[in-house]
């Protein structure tokens, strides 16, 4: 699917560029341990794995219950996975093969 970014500019497109050189998962710790706090990068990450799980067919009460994600986090990952861009659904795919 291909689309218009909500958001787009310099500084983005140059954090976007950044992330996409990255070749390890031991390197992108560092990066976003630089770049990130650590409750941002465990929000990013709870997301993630609520977007897995919801794409598994589990439901909300059992992610909320694993995840700890609140129910409207889990609703805003769901409409994002139904009617976003596309990104999580793409990255679930390649992560998979």
């Amino acid at each position: 699917m291909s689309r218009e970014p909500v958001i787009q500019n310099k500084s983005i497109d140059e954090l976007y560029k950044a992330i996409v050189s990255i070749n390890s998962v031991e390197e992108c710790y560092t990066f976003f341990e630089d770049l990130c706090t650590i409750t941002e990068i465990q929000a990013m990450a709870q997301r993630y794995h609520v977007a897995l799980m919801l794409e598994q067919g589990v439901t909300y009460s059992k992610i909320a219950k694993e995840t700890g994600a609140s129910s409207a986090t889990i609703s805003r990952v769901n409409r994002a996975l139904n009617y976003g861009a596309g990104g999580y659904k793409s990255v679930i795919t390649k992560v998979e093969k």
